[in-house]
């Protein structure tokens, strides 16, 4: 590991860590010597991981965010390290999309994003130092069936990644994106439960596969630590080249 990608001591949040790739994301930054604080609604799932200080909750009430970032910041002090794995997608076609599975989806996948970040800005902007990463989609930039809320909402997410960017990291808060391709996680289970749909989605990336869970480490560590000092603003496709052809 080099002193660029050196986390030991820093403090991490990870929403959506009880499962998929906000797990994954849990796990690699705990093994790099972060103290990571879990957040997911499945308080068993979260604690099966020994790894990570868990911290159950529900982040669909935004009152309930400044609750939620005090308590992150009780078992090892303010996070510097915050990661927006968390996510929903009610899959809805555009005809039946209700307006309960709207607000659901772009309140988890977008409003708490930036509302939780707003909590806990103050405490990098004090520090000089922080790293804000958001998980962006396929569908940020193509449209899917069944996907016109998530699709928003990863859209805006996005956009909201620059316009995070553009207000903190003069302060030395970077804010990107990871925008993951086809990964079998609860969220894809529809996709994966269709073997010749899977085999499909393999085909149109350029290396040929779909992404399995430590195709995230690499760029997760990346937009984590100082060697992304000098970027921000920016969304990492980690699609095998899906989003390229």
């Amino acid at each position: 590991m080099t002193q660029h990608t050196n986390l030991k001591g820093h403090v991490a949040l990870v929403t959506g860590a009880s499962s998929g790739l906000g797990r994954r994301a849990a796990e690699v930054l705990a093994q790099a010597g972060v103290n990571v604080v879990g957040v997911a609604r499945r308080a068993a799932a979260l604690e099966e991981n020994a790894q990570i200080h868990a911290l159950p909750w529900d982040l669909s009430d935004r009152n309930e965010l400044g609750a939620l970032a005090k308590a992150a910041s009780d078992p090892f002090g303010p996070p510097d390290i915050l990661v927006h794995a968390a996510g929903i997608n009610t899959r809805e076609p555009a005809d039946e999309l209700t307006p309960e599975g709207w607000d659901i989806t772009l309140e988890l996948n977008l409003a708490v994003p930036f509302f939780l970040s707003q909590h806990l800005v103050p405490s990098m902007k004090a520090k000089g130092w922080g790293r804000i990463v958001n998980f962006a989609s396929l569908q940020s930039s193509r449209a899917f069936p069944g996907g016109l809320s998530y699709g928003a909402s990863k859209g805006g997410l996005v956009q909201l990644t620059r316009a995070m960017a553009e207000a903190w990291s003069s302060s030395g808060v970077c804010v990107n994106a990871i925008g993951p391709g086809f990964f079998r996680t609860e969220l894809t289970a529809a996709v994966f439960d269709d073997p010749e749909r899977a085999a499909r989605n393999a085909a149109q990336t350029c290396v040929g596969r779909n992404g399995e869970p430590e195709d995230i480490d690499g760029p997760l560590m990346f937009f984590c630590s100082d060697a992304c000092a000098y970027v921000t603003g920016q969304v990492l496709m980690v699609d095998g080249g899906f989003t390229a052809k």
